[in-house]
């Protein structure tokens, strides 16, 4: 995937929807995120607890990420805001 296409989702993040999710990288990495923040070149997580060689923060390029894992209830406007169309699926 381009890294544009993940660099404009995460500087288009709707303000009604929480900073926290699962962020799986092109290394095969699973990334639990509490903040994130966004630069011209590269995407810097944040996350709630060090992982296990104490790091709390990771920076990366965009082409980097894979896939992103929504952790929280998020209401369909919030998705319509950033390009996304239709209803979803009644559970």
């Amino acid at each position: 995937m381009s890294e544009s296409v993940w660099k404009k989702f995460f500087l288009a993040w709707p303000a009604d929807m929480p900073r926290r999710g699962v962020l799986v990288t092109s290394f095969g990495d699973q990334i639990s995120f509490a903040g994130f923040m966004t630069s011209e070149a590269f995407l810097l997580i944040e996350r709630a607890t060090p992982d296990a060689v104490g790091a709390r923060s990771v920076v990366f390029a965009y082409d980097q990420v894979l896939a992103l894992k929504i952790t929280e209830v998020v209401k369909s406007k919030s998705f319509r805001a950033i390009g996304f169309e239709g209803e979803p699926p009644k559970g």
